[in-house]
């Protein structure tokens, strides 16, 4: 079994010559990569690997990109493919393709050879390193096909690079010891949903009430004493040796978007699982008790409330919100009172900052960052602040073809002209964003100049000073616009929420385990929401990313990472777990 030992030192033809096998037909990447040896890691001789890839010109990665076969394609009919790619391929049967299979494919390969000029190239083992099914396949293969050129040449760079990390594994002989049992957890969990056709649990909904169910069994099997709290956070608790020791959290929220995906907040509850299993069969305790919190709500699906699960833990559970309804009239109270749970008791969960050390959050990162600098992990500085509104503009509807356009008094083309001001206003200032995700023109018809208009607006920023400073433009830009063009203006506040700067003692542990595990340290800015913002209120907090795949997409079914990836994330936590100390 060839070892890190012996590729570090070996000479450096016998270290092309053991990577042959790695990148399809490129001996040139191990060749230039054996000058950066020795390697502090697998992740490092991945990371130096990858680097290679990058910094080539682009013909030398459009001959890496054609020096792979199409799948299933003649290649493979005639048993033309390295020995890698056979067994790869026929991991996903597609060296039993039907007749309609292998026509869909071929087809496939014209159309995509055609308009990209390289083969179509896919990870067929996946990111739990397991294999995809065909029709995954297929299914990739067609959404691939709409992407632009730069983009997907960029996503099978990551895929060769993918299967790289993959052939890596099996060369080294690597067992991986957390990535794929949170890979198997997600899937557990994800097949527990409120709708049949994706991933949906809202709040206190029996599919939100079984997951809660299933993640305290995982807790206890872990070695943990677990329990379900009256807001339905679920709580897992591995006790340090001395009971007068603080309290370290972790833990991220289980419930999910409408058609959202496995691992966005999961990972962060998920993970800590699988390291405190790994620490009880060890008989390994730490010096704090660790606490493993799954937050029952942040994302506001149910009852347009977010943070219910954290909030309860810091104090800050408004009673109010009890009474808020659902679409079909529901209580917050009775959909508690109806899973088992005792509102009145709610504001006993809360916390007491003195007993605690700190919060430390592991969630994918729901975006591209991380994806398009080529790393695994990084250390999140301030989660975002947000400011958002919902606008309503009212003008006068009335026939399109008789009204002229110095007399109209449209309010689709005020929402138009304020789509426009937020981006200009928030474009190119650091991390300032604004969107409009949402604009609407009710009863809107071909013939009939809109008359009223709906639209969302959401300002984000890292500094708080920053993202009100725009808000103030933005509102004052509106009200000039709508005056200009007789439009009259209802605005409502929605949500403000002050940016969350993680703390840099944290933020450094977390950075020095980064190292540890032979990775540069990268910092990033979070500018989603998470429940460390809320716990930021009591305690100090941190947040460790891990990469996505597909571009970064999250809160979208195709959201996906690696079990390699997931590896890393746990290897960091775990080691910051031992490294952290306190007085």
């Amino acid at each position: 079994m060839t070892t890190l030992s012996d590729l570090n030192t070996c000479e450096p033809g016998a270290f092309v010559e053991a990577l042959r096998g790695i990148y399809e037909h490129s001996p040139w990447i191990a060749e230039r990569a054996a000058g950066k040896r020795p390697f502090a890691s697998l992740a490092a001789l991945k990371l130096a690997l990858q680097d290679v890839v990058t910094q080539a010109d682009e013909d030398e990665q459009l001959a890496l990109l054609r020096a792979h076969p199409e799948l299933a394609g003649k290649a493979a009919i005639a048993g033309e493919l390295t020995a890698e790619s056979t067994g790869e391929q026929a991991a996903s049967g597609l060296n039993r393709c039907s007749p309609d299979e292998y026509a869909r494919l071929h087809e496939l390969n014209a159309r995509y050879s055609e308009k990209f000029g390289f083969p179509f190239i896919l990870a067929v083992k996946g990111p739990t390193g397991r294999g995809l099914t065909r029709a995954a396949i297929i299914e990739t293969f067609a959404r691939r096909l709409k992407n632009t050129r730069p983009d997907e040449m960029l996503e099978c760079l990551r895929q060769v690079h993918r299967i790289a990390e993959i052939r890596l594994n099996e060369l080294l002989g690597v067992q991986l010891r957390f990535g794929p049992q949170v890979m198997d957890w997600a899937e557990t969990l994800g097949a527990i949903s409120d709708d049949e056709n994706g991933l949906t649990c809202a709040y206190m909904t029996p599919a939100h009430q079984r997951s809660a169910q299933q993640l305290r069994d995982w807790m206890i099997e872990a070695g943990m004493e677990a329990h379900i709290d009256a807001v339905g956070n679920v709580v897992g608790r591995y006790a340090a040796a001395q009971p007068d020791a603080k309290t370290l959290l972790t833990g991220s929220h289980y419930d999910t978007v409408r058609n959202g995906g496995k691992y966005d907040g999961r990972l962060g509850i998920l993970l800590p699982i699988a390291l405190v299993r790994h620490l009880n069969e060890r008989g390994e305790r730490l010096p704090f008790h660790l606490e493993v919190i799954g937050f029952a709500e942040e994302e506001g699906v149910r009852f347009r409330s977010t943070f219910l699960g954290s909030s309860a833990i810091t104090g800050r559970f408004d009673p109010v919100l009890l009474d808020q309804q659902d679409s079909e009239g529901v209580t917050m109270r009775a959909a508690l009172q109806a899973a088992g749970h005792d509102p009145a008791q709610i504001g006993t969960i809360a916390r007491d900052p003195a007993l605690l050390l700190g919060f430390v959050e592991v969630h994918i990162e729901q975006g591209p960052v991380l994806l398009g600098r080529g790393l695994p992990v990084g250390v999140v500085t301030a989660i975002a602040g947000s400011s958002r509104y919902l606008l309503e503009l009212s003008g006068v509807a009335s026939h399109a073809g008789t009204t002229p356009m110095g007399m109209r008094r449209d309010a689709a083309a005020a929402a138009a002209e304020i789509v426009l001001l937020v981006e200009q206003r928030c474009s190119g200032r650091g991390s300032l964003v604004g969107t409009v995700g949402q604009l609407e023109v009710p009863a809107g018809s071909v013939n009939v100049i809109p008359g009223q208009c709906r639209l969302s607006l959401d300002i984000r920023a890292a500094s708080d000073g920053e993202r009100l400073a725009a808000v103030d433009d933005i509102l004052a830009g509106i009200s000039a616009i709508c005056a200009r063009r007789g439009i009259e203006e209802k605005l409502w506040k929605l949500v403000e929420a002050d940016a969350a700067p993680c703390a840099p003692p944290l933020m450094d542990g977390l950075g020095a385990a980064i190292e540890a595990a032979g990775l540069p340290r990268f910092d990033l800015l979070s500018g989603a929401g998470h429940d460390a913002m809320e716990m930021a209120k009591i305690t100090e907090v941190a947040m460790l990313f891990t990469r996505c795949g597909n571009g970064g997409i999250s809160h979208n079914p195709l959201e996906t990472m690696t079990a390699d990836d997931a590896e890393i994330a746990g290897e960091v936590l775990l080691d910051f777990l031992r490294r952290y100390t306190y007085a």
